[in-house]
């Protein structure tokens, strides 16, 4: 066996082809979770002003990252099925792991300005009842 055939890394045509139904499936459920997450997110807008615009530019933000972190996972699903051998395989899981990690340090920093910037807004009436009248 060459060298060129032993290193050749490639799945039977029925593995591909359920890969291929499993992951189309799970790209549809992926889109029917989002429009439920949206649905819902557009539904908690309650009490006062504040709190809505907060909670909904909370909610917006954690549904568009979990929209772009399932989106690249479904990406590298797709890329791992064309992978050509393992040395590929296993760049292409080492990129994703590091993109992913620096994606994810900056949702978690975004995201925590977020929540501070809507507790500062949500405390400023309570703060400002307790000021003194003058």
């Amino acid at each position: 066996m060459s060298d060129e055939g032993r290193d050749r890394f490639e799945l039977p045509k029925e593995m591909r082809s359920m890969a291929e139904a499993s992951f189309e499936q799970a790209r549809k459920a992926f889109e029917n979770f989002l429009s439920g997450a949206q649905q819902t997110a557009s539904k908690l807008e309650g009490h006062s002003e504040t709190l809505r615009s907060g909670a909904k530019d909370i909610s917006a933000k954690a549904v568009s990252f979990a929209e772009a972190n399932v989106q690249a996972s479904l990406d590298h699903a797709q890329k791992l099925m064309a992978a050509k051998d393992l040395a590929e395989v296993m760049r292409l899981h080492s990129e994703y792991v590091q993109n992913q990690m620096k994606t994810l340090a900056e949702q978690a920093s975004e995201m925590g300005q977020i929540m501070s910037r809507a507790a500062m807004d949500a405390a400023k009436p309570a703060m400002d009842a307790a000021k003194p009248q003058a």
